[in-house]
């Protein structure tokens, strides 16, 4: 049976919240009437869960992820990492970022864009850039530019930057949404692999149904501008995830139940 958030274990209730999100809004523009981004968002997310966050476009995704990662400070509310400010955690860098653009430096080699975050962190370990590049699948190109690499071994760089921090959180705003259907699949797998042989907490914004629920622990359904938390969805699926699990008849059960949230909370915005 697909799971709720009131339905977590006891275990899992009594872990404090690795991310604690209070009465959150946020508005855009210093003129009347202001943009209602967000709306009172409240939500904990545990050390090194797999959290997705869906929703239809301009509900407020990127914007959460932004206030999560010290990026944008909110209107209104408060989050906490372990305790601190975003800043706070900023300064101690325990984030890492991918983005729907891999924004690779084009005159530095697939081995100089991962050794870059290593550098800026005040390091340099050449065998960790070797090794994170092995991590993600790219034995054999460290020495190539980003014009000679596909798009999903573009992101396969960036996840490897993101990485060279060993962040303890990572952020991640639809970074397979400019690949193809099979690449952004294939992606997809890739990425549970590399958590699970290097567990972190993601936060994962995606507009793709399927993805989320193949990838997440849990799914935050966001309503229509302004977003509010329409519900957040356990995804009781057993890991290791392997591709036929979206053959199944629970896969098929987590997708219609996010699907029918994503229509009732647009319907419902519609008859406002």
């Amino acid at each position: 049976m697909v799971g709720r958030e009131g339905n977590l274990s006891a275990h899992e209730t009594a872990r404090l919240p690795h991310v604690s999100i209070r009465e959150l809004s946020h508005e855009y523009g210093k003129r009347l009437p202001r943009v209602s981004a967000l709306s009172d968002i409240d939500l904990d997310i545990h050390e090194g869960e797999f959290v997705s966050i869906i929703g239809p476009s301009g509900c407020g995704k990127t914007t959460l992820l932004r206030i999560i990662g010290g990026l944008l400070t909110p209107t209104h509310g408060t989050v906490r990492i372990d305790g601190a400010t975003p800043d706070g955690a900023r300064s101690q860098r325990l984030f890492g970022a991918v983005f729907q653009d891999a924004a690779l430096l084009p005159w530095r080699t697939a081995a100089e864009n991962v050794r870059l975050a290593i550098e800026l962190n005040g390091d340099d370990r050449k065998s960790e850039v070797d090794d994170l590049l092995h991590t993600v699948g790219l034995d054999g190109f460290q020495d190539s530019y980003p014009y000679q690499l596909s798009g999903g071994m573009k992101q396969r760089v960036a996840l490897a930057r993101a990485l060279a921090t060993k962040p303890r959180i990572l952020l991640m705003d639809e970074p397979f949404g400019s690949l193809d259907e099979i690449t952004r699949t294939d992606m997809g797998y890739e990425l549970l692999r590399i958590w699970e042989s290097r567990p972190t907490t993601v936060l994962f914004v995606t507009h793709s149904i399927a993805e989320a629920v193949m990838l997440s622990d849990r799914v935050v359904v966001l309503s229509p501008r302004p977003g509010e938390i329409v519900d957040v969805i356990n995804i009781e699926l057993s890991r290791p995830r392997l591709q036929s699990v979206e053959e199944s008849e629970e896969f098929a059960e987590h997708t219609g139940l996010v699907r029918g949230l994503l229509k009732g909370a647009r319907h419902e915005s519609l008859a406002v």
